[in-house]
């Protein structure tokens, strides 16, 4: 049985160090899902020493090659960046995290992203996330260590995210079912002759990042997903 807490997800973590610190903070806030993505190290003596008891969790922590295959089973998915100058059009301030976290309820699934130490999230990497996070730091300095800014992101998680009697309205997609309704898409506007203008890439990222702008129910992909099986379907039909 998944915990019901949130999920941390590393990509391509390359300090091994760091790796005991993650542990260290994520039990420190009770979470206990740490997945990794194609990892460049391996824990060493330096991260056991520095999990300083939490061995069992930097033992346990899953490996995955791809993103997409790590966040399938969530219902949202947070990216963390220092941002750096690059602009988005779905991103969150530390004081808006409360708020999202209510509009999931107190069942849904969450994991939130980190990236390389040395480069962050890529963009493409971003547009796979609900939305993507940041911290209010020094403009001139924005980057932090990794459980540096881990810690601060579950304590924020943890204070605003505790069990409640209320109960969502529907139940969320999962990270898996709204990528699947994008490449539902995708064969829907390769059909209608939408990439001929070329930017494939760029226009399926932009669309992945309007179908995903926030969490969706299952009835809402379930719709996208029927609309775009009319398409094929009636071109199937001429």
């Amino acid at each position: 049985m998944q915990d019901a807490g949130p999920a941390l997800v590393l990509v391509h973590p390359h300090v091994p160090g760091n790796l005991g610190s993650v542990a260290r903070a994520a039990k420190n806030f009770g979470v206990t899902d740490v997945r990794l993505i194609e990892p460049a190290c391996s824990p060493d003596e330096e991260a056991i020493r520095l999990a300083s008891g939490a061995d069992e969790l930097l033992a346990g922590m899953r490996r995955y090659p791809t993103l997409v295959e790590a966040v399938a089973d969530f219902d949202a998915v947070v990216a963390t960046s220092s941002l750096r100058g690059r602009s988005e059009r779905r991103w969150l301030t530390l004081a808006e995290l409360p708020e999202f976290l209510a509009s999931l309820g107190p069942e849904a699934r969450l994991a939130y992203v980190f990236g390389p130490e040395r480069s962050g999230l890529t963009e493409e990497e971003r547009s796979r996330a609900s939305a993507t996070l940041t911290l209010p730091t020094n403009p001139s300095f924005p980057t932090m260590n990794l459980s540096h800014a881990l810690a601060v992101i579950l304590a924020v998680h943890r204070a605003f995210a505790a069990p409640s009697a209320a109960t969502r309205p529907e139940e969320l997609a999962s990270s898996r079912d709204v990528e699947a309704a994008v490449e539902h898409w995708d064969r829907a506007l390769e059909a209608i002759g939408f990439y001929d203008t070329g930017h494939r890439d760029r226009s399926l990222r932009d669309w992945r990042r309007i179908v995903a702008a926030h969490p969706l129910s299952a009835r809402e992909v379930a719709i996208l997903r029927g609309v775009a099986n009319r398409i094929l379907v009636s071109l199937k039909r001429r």
